[in-house]
């Protein structure tokens, strides 16, 4: 059995089959699902499905993308959201140099809130990072001055430095379909770096299609298995092995029965 920690089930790409795409992952032996919210309005959304769904839990917050498009009152909705059944993380959250939808200390300024909310509530946190691993790392640095971080690196494309860094302040590290890309080789040498201990497998659908199945246009949360078994191979342990680990990894950082 897996867990599929990171999928964006809330969004469009999802919504003429979101009850048959559940029950494929189950049936595909997803025993559960970390339903992302990135907008006030998401989050209040995967907190639905969690209701709806006996597989599916949510996450709750604003991604960095999405910091400058929040209305007055949306921080304080996270909030709220936050304590309700079914919400195990806060996020995504994070940083993005990336794109420049958002101005970059707007997006430090919501990172900050979801790291203290988090330390507030014990809810562990979702990194976003893109093109910042530097500025991540020191309001993570920052926040643990503060008290002990729980959280994890979604779908990591950092190096092993910054890994082991992140590993050292008490994060786990998860990795999505681009571990499996044939041009990945330093990406998986890094996963090979990550005590299986702190190791987490998410598809961050309906993005991100792992090999074998990249050409399919919509990711789902069946797939990462392929995923799971290509770092299993990278790491050099059978795969029920990294399943059952990851998939206690899963349940420790989320409390997850």
């Amino acid at each position: 059995m897996l867990i599929d920690t990171h999928a964006h089930l809330d969004q469009d790409a999802f919504d003429a089959d979101r009850t048959e795409v559940i029950r494929r992952a189950v049936d595909a032996g997803v025993e559960h699902v970390v339903a992302i919210g990135v907008t006030a309005d998401s989050s209040e959304a995967c907190v639905r499905l969690a209701e709806e769904h006996g597989p599916v839990s949510a996450a709750v917050g604003i991604q960095p993308n999405d910091v400058a498009e929040a209305k007055p009152g949306d921080w304080d909705r996270i909030v709220e959201l936050a304590q309700r059944p079914g919400v195990v993380a806060l996020g995504e959250t994070g940083l993005d140099r990336h794109w420049d939808f958002t101005p970059f200390d707007q997006q430090q300024d919501y990172f900050d809130r979801h790291l203290r909310l988090s330390q507030q509530t014990g809810l562990p946190f979702i990194v976003h990072m893109r093109d910042c691993g530097e500025d991540v790392l020191q309001m993570l640095q920052e926040a643990r001055e503060r008290g002990p971080l729980h959280g994890v690196m979604h779908s990591y494309t950092g190096d092993a430095a910054l890994a082991e860094a992140c590993l050292a302040l008490g994060l786990d590290i998860s990795f999505a379909g681009m571990v499996t890309f044939k041009k990945s080789n330093e990406l998986r040498a890094v996963a090979q770096s990550i005590p299986i201990d702190r190791l987490l497998v998410e598809t961050d659908c309906p993005y991100l299609s792992p090999e074998p199945v990249r050409k399919i246009r919509r990711n789902e949360p069946a797939h990462v298995a392929h995923t799971a078994r290509l770092l299993a191979d990278a790491c050099g342990v059978p795969f029920d092995d990294l399943a059952r680990q990851t998939t206690a990894n899963a349940k420790r950082l989320f409390r997850l029965a």
